[in-house]
């Protein structure tokens, strides 16, 4: 069970929305805001780099980094992504994508910080997800899936020039770490979000 004590209060929202536009042409930029529509975070995933890098940062200024997402492997579909807290120098955990298993059906792994497995990430129906992949008007619905119980839900809506997501958090327990829940939304849209 992960410790929200010293958490950042902006993780522990129960619903986030998560928006990318479609047409930006280097790198990609992201906005994540809370139930009440409020700015909470801002990723901004640096381009030209054969290494994924995405930095988390509390607003658009980015004057204050929160996350950093990075992935020690070059242009790796299996990679994994180690997910730092850069405010406590602490790493949260990693997330795993199952390479040739996410060409037909998107699932990663969710790592603790010792590395052990402790949740998976996957989408909800093989057949929405093969139709996804040749379709772009399929939206694709994930959940987060932790000891056999739904942590939490990530829908996409349908929109032709914006990507969204919401993720609705239905763990009170926090079994994860809210902190790598923010991270798997940002790799969802940012990674799986080139799909479409």
């Amino acid at each position: 069970m992960a410790d929200i004590q010293g958490i950042n209060p902006l993780f522990r929202h129960r619903q986030y929305l998560f928006r990318r536009k479609v047409f930006k042409l280097f790198g990609g930029a992201f906005h994540v805001y809370d139930e009440n529509g409020a700015v909470v975070f801002y990723s901004k995933q640096k381009a030209f780099k054969l290494r994924e890098d995405f930095r988390i940062y509390s607003d658009e200024s980015q004057s204050q980094e929160l996350l950093a997402i990075k992935t020690p492997q070059i242009l790796d579909i299996g990679a994994t992504y180690d997910v730092q807290d850069v405010t406590t120098g602490e790493a949260v955990g990693a997330l795993r994508r199952k390479g040739l298993k996410s060409i037909v059906k998107d699932e990663w792994v969710i790592l603790s910080r010792e590395g052990q497995e402790i949740g998976i990430l996957t989408e909800t129906s093989l057949i929405a997800a093969l139709l996804s992949r040749f379709i772009n008007l399929i939206p694709q619905t994930y959940v987060v899936l932790a000891n056999n119980r739904e942590v939490a839900e990530i829908k996409q809506h349908f929109n032709p020039f914006v990507l969204k997501y919401t993720m609705t958090i239905a763990d009170e327990m926090h079994s994860i770490d809210p902190r790598l829940l923010i991270a798997a939304g940002i790799l969802i849209v940012g990674i799986e979000g080139r799909q479409q």
